[in-house]
């Protein structure tokens, strides 16, 4: 945490109260790690904010870093935001009405059918040892698979324009994966439960496959798990 991610969520919070005054602002410097998380996430219209989403990055010095918006009403994530200051780009989603880059609409990109030619990452950080095992073993399936950029707001977009084909995360805070799984899936991807079931940024847990063509997700699934005859169906 720095006082950059601080001053932002502030700002944001003031400025996001004033446009939907009936919604919960849940950012991440307040939020993380709190025991109100959950009830706070149950209220039936939420804004979720990540101001600085990379810090490290930030400190380092790298462009690598974004702010993060959307908005949860009920189950559904509604709307979404990404600006990523360094590059002066902003991606944006809207529930039913597709998603674009500047104002410019992303045109879904079709994932090559072959597994080897695929880019990837996985955020390897939180991984236990045996999940660490399964993804390293299977690297020589994809034609690259790196360890991601450390910011979902740098991730998510990449996936969207059709730079990447998939990005696996393990620990799944609602601030960093809500935005993004928005503009993905408004794209032509998917984002999931590594057991098929859609993302929810009301429901906490473990493990998040986001693909670029949602097509791929099951095979791209079962490649990464070593489970190329799991019996898991996802209906795109």
């Amino acid at each position: 945490m720095t006082i950059a991610d601080e001053e932002a969520e502030q700002l944001l919070k003031a400025r996001l109260g004033e446009l939907v005054p009936d919604a919960l602002v849940v950012g991440e410097e307040e939020f993380s790690g709190s025991s109100d998380l959950q009830e706070a996430l149950n209220h039936h219209r939420v804004w979720l904010v990540d101001p600085l989403d990379g810090t490290a990055n930030f400190v380092a010095g790298s462009p690598q870093w974004a702010v993060m918006v959307a908005l949860v009403e009920g189950d559904e994530t509604t709307a979404a935001w990404i600006w990523q200051p360094a590059a002066g780009v902003m991606y944006r989603a809207q529930l039913g009405a597709g998603s674009d880059r500047n104002g410019i609409p992303i045109i879904p990109t079709p994932a090559s059918a072959e597994m080897a030619d695929l880019r990837g990452a996985v955020l390897t950080r939180f991984l236990d040892g045996p999940m660490t095992e399964r993804i390293d073993a299977s690297r020589h399936r994809f034609r690259s698979l790196g360890p991601g950029t450390t910011s979902a707001g740098v991730d998510y977009p990449l996936l969207a324009v059709g730079e990447q084909d998939f990005v696996m995360f393990w620990r799944t805070l609602p601030w960093d994966h809500a935005p993004g799984s928005l503009i993905v899936s408004q794209s032509g991807g998917s984002a999931r439960r590594l057991k098929g079931d859609r993302y929810s940024p009301k429901r906490m847990g473990e493990g998040l496959l986001a693909v670029s063509d949602h097509r791929r997700w099951q095979p791209i699934r079962n490649a990464l798990l070593d489970e190329s005859n799991d019996e898991s169906r996802s209906d795109g």
